[in-house]
């Protein structure tokens, strides 16, 4: 039984390197990004490419992908929880 959850949680050495270099692309992206002007896009472009490559790194690197609903439902709860206190902390920054 242990084994068997195990050979489904082990990906091919070629997938991890096509994830890889997924986030290495985005990587360039970003350097690329900061480069050029885009004007008030600039923060929601850094912000989208920056939660894609956190994205591949839990589902992939992390093996988030692969673990039960009690995992991600504490793990999605836990960043909806972030995410509203970093709305407060713009929220009070922005009524100052």
């Amino acid at each position: 039984m242990m084994e068997e959850q195990e050979q489904a949680h082990q990906l091919s050495y070629r997938f991890l390197a096509l994830i890889l270099g997924g986030l290495l692309a985005l990587t360039g992206v970003t350097v690329a990004v900061s480069y050029v002007d885009w004007g008030f896009l600039n923060v929601p472009i850094s912000l989208f490419v920056a939660s894609s490559k956190a994205t591949l790194v839990l589902l992939f690197f992390m093996h988030i992908k692969y673990e039960g609903m009690a995992i991600k439902v504490s793990f999605i709860s836990t960043v909806l929880f972030l995410a509203i206190m970093i709305s407060f902390t713009f929220w009070d920054v922005a009524f100052r």
